[in-house]
């Protein structure tokens, strides 16, 4: 909740002042804040977990948005996003591979190694990070965030900053300030949430011989069978690691409707507890059926799940721009572009499958200054899948190595806006911006050469 200036008990013991203070550390917190850090900005990462990089971490093994899709991949996101690979490379294997349904080469790595990785460019860079910490109440004062109330293992506590970055994927620190966003199925249908899991002991060269048709093919006769498989379009993969697989195939509703219309998502806790747990035993059945029905894993075991539900797309703020649809699939270009996106609408939809759509072969649309700019705020970059898009833009954008290059640009720009704008990010022009990215090594316009992520 938004509260006045002058509210809070100077009890409440202060963290201190930041130049910037990022809140959420998924692969849009992180980069945003190694970047804010660079730029000689004062900068504190606030996390919920137990470490750094939100979905890339708790939920996920791959990036995928680095390369284009199509028969002549282009990379389109490198600088900080790509020192991440290459940190993930001095720790172990990392893979590239072609994704499932076309949607590009996926650079698949170990989750665990993501973690030190994230840790180790984050503070290197001179962040100061906090784990276990909420967002709890906003200060405002005409549009300017002064002060946070954040909720810790020592009770609450107050931090302030000239500029902040909500790069918290539901998008938490602009509900509590109370700027303008959209709920995910208020207008669309909002996308369902997925609770990944890893088998081991998986046979890979048995497991090859099965398209993803022929999974399906598996899927669909086992669902007449009596198992509960609520998505039959799922996918699995290699891992780094000799005999382990990662999956992506359960599927739960992340909003429905009451029968007097009212909205339930995930953002009510209660809601939140039901999905977590119902992904669970989702996960158990799938397992079961990999086991009993699928080539390569007759002698697999369930080894892992993610730590926590994975969500698609919660709130997206209202920035001063919202990518569109016809902006993605048209490869639209912008004059004040910080990165570029060649990643398809990948749309996790209610029901059995998920819908793609394809940018033009050779293409990638931009992604503006604007739709990470807070509409509502003075002081306030978005960064991460709660930026300002519509549903079906947000299902391209959403992708890690995008939400990696715009976590850069949000957190360039708060730090350029906190040293000489007084925190006002319109006041820093976006062509010192670009220019800031650019020679970081950021990719702003379409380089049709084959690039390696190294």
């Amino acid at each position: 909740m938004a509260t006045p200036a002058t509210a809070w008990s100077a009890a409440v013991p202060s963290i201190g002042h930041f130049g910037v203070v990022v809140v959420g550390s998924g692969s849009a917190g992180s980069t945003a804040a190694i970047a804010a850090s660079r730029q000689g900005a004062r900068v504190l990462l606030i996390e919920k977990l137990p470490f750094l990089g939100g979905n890339s971490t708790a939920v996920l093994d791959t990036f995928y948005g680095f390369y284009s899709p199509g028969s002549r991949p282009f990379r389109v996101v490198d600088s900080i996003p790509g020192e991440v690979v290459e940190k993930l490379r001095t720790l172990g294997p990392v893979i590239e591979r072609p994704n499932t349904y076309g949607a590009g080469t996926g650079v698949t790595y170990n989750a665990d190694h993501l973690k030190v990785a994230w840790e180790d460019l984050v503070t290197s860079a001179g962040t100061r990070v906090l784990l276990h910490s909420f967002v709890q109440e906003v200060k405002v004062s005409d549009g300017r965030v002064t002060d946070l109330l954040l909720a810790t293992k020592a009770g609450l506590r107050q931090v302030s900053a000239t500029t902040f970055v909500d790069a918290s994927g539901d998008g938490d620190l602009s509900h509590f300030a109370g700027f303008g966003y959209e709920v995910a199925g208020e207008i669309a249908p909002a996308q369902t949430l997925t609770t990944t899991f890893r088998m081991i002991n998986v046979d890979h060269a048995a497991r090859k011989k099965l398209t993803k048709e022929d999974l399906r093919e598996l899927m669909l006769a086992a669902s007449a069978e009596g198992y509960l498989l609520p998505r039959t379009d799922g996918s699995d993969h290699i891992t780094p690691i000799e005999g382990m697989t990662a999956t992506v195939m359960t599927r739960l509703d992340s909003a429905t409707r009451d029968a007097d219309g009212t909205l339930q998502t995930v953002l009510d806790p209660e809601n939140l507890t039901k999905a977590e747990m119902a992904g669970r035993r989702q996960v158990l059945e799938y397992a079961r059926f990999l086991t009993d029905k699928v080539a390569g894993y007759e002698n697999s075991s369930l080894v892992g799940l993610s730590t926590q539900i994975g969500l698609r797309e919660t709130r997206r703020i209202y920035g001063d721009y919202r990518v569109t649809r016809e902006d993605v699939l048209g490869a639209n270009q912008f004059d004040d572009q910080i990165a570029l996106c060649a990643a398809p609408i990948e749309d996790h939809h209610s029901g059995d499958g998920t819908a793609w759509a394809y940018l033009p072969e050779g293409s990638a649309a931009g992604i503006p200054l604007r739709s990470l700019i807070v509409r509502d705020a003075q002081n306030v970059m978005v960064a991460g899948r709660c930026f300002s898009a519509t549903h079906d833009a947000q299902a391209s954008i959403r992708s890690m190595a995008q939400t990696m290059a715009m976590g850069q640009a949000a957190g360039t720009a708060a730090a350029m806006a906190a040293a000489a704008a007084g925190g006002l990010v319109r006041d820093v022009p976006a062509t010192a911006i670009r220019e800031t990215l650019r020679a970081a090594g950021a990719i702003l316009e379409v380089q049709l050469q084959p690039q390696s992520a190294r």
